[in-house]
Parts: C-alpha cells; structure tokens; sequence
C-alpha cells in the first residue's frame, strides 16, 4: 500500500510546476481511478468514455478527449454523475496527462484488497491535507481521533434494518470510513447477504458544503466497496431532509468565516452565527430518539455567551454524558493551535451529570515529527467511556488528581451550563521548555479572539433588532 501512495505522491511535486495543486491532483486521480477500475470491473460506460479510448490518445487529442470525457461523465445519472459532476481537467500539459494515464493504468486495481487500495486513497488525503496545510483541516480529522470516537460509539446497522449514520460535515468521508471498516472488522466481513445489501447502499449518509470533498467522500466510499448517498449543500442554512439518523459522527468546519448572520429555521431555538453551535442544534434536529452522536468542537463553543443557552436546550433534550479535551495540537498540521473537544450525547434523555475526561492537562503538545498523535493518547478514555456507546457503563471518578471527572446537572447550570471546566493544574504551561510553538500560542489567541468577536457580532444584532422595534 504504501509503495503506490509513494508512487502515484512522488509524481504530484512534477504536476506542480504545471499549476496543479494538492487537492486538484487528488481530485484528478479520483477521476481516473474510477475509469480504470469501471474497465476493470466491465462497468458500461458512455461512449468513448472508457479507459481503453482515454488511454489512447496522445498529444493535444489526449488532454481534449479527457475534458470531453469528464463532461459526458458528469452529466450521467446516478454515482457516476455524482462523482463526476462538475468536473474539470487540470492537466495543461499533455505529457503530465499521458504519464499520469501510465502510473494508474500499471496497477490492476480491483486484484487489490479492498481494504489495500481504499487505504492508499486515504494516504494520499491524508498527505494532501497534510502537505496543504491551510485550511486542509476544515475536511481532514485526523485518524486516530475518528477510530478512537467510532471505538467508543459502536455504530452496528445490525441493530434494526432501518438503521443509518449520518455526517452533516462529511468532508472526504473519514467517519463514514471509520464507521464501516469498524463494521467489517467486529464481522470478520461475514455480512448476512440482506444487511451488505442495506449497508453498501443505505446506511452511510453524508453532506458537505464544498464541491471538491464531497466529491472525495463519494469516491473514497467507493473504493471501500459502497455506494453512499453524499450530497452537496449547506446543512446550517438549508431546511433539512426529512431523514434522521441513528448515529451522528461528525467535525463541523472550524473558524467563523461565512458566518454572518444566523440561520432562519424554525427548528433552532437559540438564534447565533456560531457555526459549530448551529451545528449542534442541528443535531438535535436530524437525530433519532434514542439516537446517539459524537461531535468534535473547539473550545470556544464551550464558553463563549450562546454556548450555555445552546448547551441549556441541548441538555433537556438530550443526555450529554461525555466529554473529552483533546491533546494540544491534535489537529497538527491541518489546524495547529486549534483547541478542542468531543462531545458525546444521546437523544431523548435529560442529562443528568456529564463526565469530562482531561487528555490536555500535562500531556506534551502533538507535533508532525517528534510527537505525533497515536492510539496511546486516547487508550485510557476509551477505558474509562466504557463499552457502552450511550456512555451507560459504571464509571469511577478518579478525583481531582485523576483525568476523568463526573459533574451533576446542579453544578453545570450554576456554570450556565458552560462545559469548560478544568481542575488539573498545567503544569507544562509553567515550564518554558514545554510551552507551546509562538504560532500555536497565536492561533489560540486569534481562536479566543474570534470568540469574542462573536460575542460582539450577537449584542451589535440585538441592539440593531430592538432600534428596528423601537422604530
């Protein structure tokens, strides 16, 4: 596996030269992994729009017919319009074109494990992400993070044929991955013929607001054998679908960027421009009674002036019984500096006391190199959640001194229902050796920043509402 990311990666620093970017070159392998694999497989396609005719073609005839290739493709209905919609080459250079037409077509992909080379499109996400940088966190979480959240959730469709999982901020499908290799690995990828019918094509359910991951996310799914329903579209400001899911994993876009003004739907009670808190009222629409959701939030959303109301509501009507504060830097290097949580709930019953568990306080902060995040990081909460995945298991409070706390509903609300609660001392942050990197301590200062920009956004609309009242 990881001999084909290197080699179909080592050729992306060429095709930057020629104007194509990470994501662009991701985007443009999706495209062509898919035409070889359909040959592969005898999928029918368009006319003219199969491997054998790209492949071909030489010269200027090459980069043209791709572009008409890509057009016809995107018109189709079904997945493969889905895929291709939208669709256009990056490839200037017809001898990059013809070259990269080489490196796909000299692998058989479908003689690989499914699991083989649905891992080595996951590589190259993840060094997309990785290498991109700025702003790739807004559609990446990291790994180990999701399967840790998926360990603690167990979302099993064998439960009743009407179960689904859902990710209204799917970016490029890490969730949805991690819920279904979850699936297969508790099954051995013995599936009952009736249940790998439903979950190859209605259990997995995604959304994304940008064009080029949603596109990945469908791609992504597919080469791990299914055929998910991932549509584009803005979850906070369109009215939602009238599906509900069982199960909701999810990393809503960081940042305040676009979000001006709050959303006008009837289902939210509480009216901000914070997305992320939007982002959870939202949950709490499309949820299932009895339904049960894992959702990654920075800690802003935590203690800002709308998060106790939002945390208020979202406590009477649901059980809000974990939350975990992530390491320093967890989001390196797609968002480095970010702070942030998991919240972890339950739908249809009041929250009666929330354990929080401690993973920052005196734990070096995540690095790309020398301390990168691992499975070791979260070995101890996932110990401490429980195997029951709507946080049910006996639980001990390990004290003051201990990481792992419980909290009554009496103690939140004299919080106004603000879960940023801490009770370690840091002692890192005391030790000038292990303080964080200056632009980490920037970032969480610009975090907080924005957080109290939010703060002003909400009093500037509320003084602006009651002069129109008064007028």
């Amino acid at each position: 596996m990881s001999d084909i990311v290197q080699k179909l990666w080592g050729f992306c620093h060429t095709l930057r030269h020629d104007g194509i970017d990470y994501g662009d070159y991701i985007e443009q392998i999706t495209y062509l992994l898919f035409l070889k694999m359909a040959d592969e497989r005898g999928i029918e396609l368009p006319k003219k729009c199969d491997w054998p005719t790209l492949y071909k073609q030489t010269g200027t005839d090459l980069t043209d017919h791709y572009v008409d290739v890509l057009r016809t493709l995107g018109k189709q209905p079904g997945l493969l319009g889905d895929i291709f919609a939208g669709a256009q080459s990056r490839f200037n250079n017809p001898v990059n074109l013809k070259r990269m037409l080489t490196l796909v077509n000299d692998t058989q992909w479908t003689d690989l494990d499914v699991d083989v080379k649905a891992e080595a499109f996951e590589g190259l996400l993840e060094k997309a992400a990785s290498e991109g940088k700025k702003g790739a966190g807004q559609y990446f979480t990291p790994r180990v993070l999701i399967k840790s959240i998926v360990r603690c959730m167990k979302p099993d469709p064998r439960a009743h044929k009407q179960f689904t999982i859902g990710d209204p901020a799917c970016g490029t499908g890490g969730f949805l991955v991690a819920a279904y290799e979850w699936l297969i690995q508790q099954t051995k990828g013995a599936l009952e013929r009736d249940v790998a019918k439903r979950v190859k094509r209605a259990t997995y359910y995604g959304q994304d607001l940008v064009e080029r991951p949603r596109r990945l996310a469908s791609m992504n799914l597919y080469l791990h054998g299914l055929e998910p329903e991932i549509v584009l579209g803005d979850a906070i400001y369109q009215v939602p679908s009238s599906r509900r899911f069982d199960v909701i994993l999810t990393n809503p876009p960081f940042g305040t960027r676009g979000a001006n003004q709050a959303p006008d739907r009837e289902d939210f009670t509480i009216e901000t421009s914070n997305k992320q808190l939007n982002f959870l009222q939202h949950i709490l629409t499309i949820l299932k009674p009895g339904g049960r959701a894992a959702v990654v939030l920075p800690d802003n959303c935590l203690f800002e002036s709308k998060a106790g109301e939002v945390f208020e509501i979202l406590m009477q009507d649901c059980n809000v019984h974990t939350v975990l504060r992530l390491p320093r830097g967890t989001f390196t290097p797609y968002s480095q500096g970010v702070k942030a949580n998991v919240i972890f709930f339950q739908k249809g019953y009041p929250t009666e006391s929330t354990w929080i568990f401690d993973a920052r306080s005196n734990v070096p902060g995540i690095t790309k190199k020398d301390r990168p995040l691992t499975p070791a990081h979260f070995a101890e909460f996932e110990k401490c959640y429980g195997a029951d995945p709507n946080g049910k298991s006996k639980r001990k409070d390990l004290g003051e001194e201990g990481r792992f706390r419980k909290f009554s509903i009496s103690e939140i609300k004299t919080r106004d229902y603000k879960l940023d609660i801490t009770w370690l001392k840091d002692e890192s942050l005391e030790d000038s050796d292990e303080l964080p990197e200056p632009h980490d301590l920037a970032a969480e200062a610009i975090t907080e920043l924005e957080a109290v920009v939010d703060d002003l956004k909400e009093i500037v609309a509320l003084i602006e509402k009651e002069e129109t009242i008064a007028a």
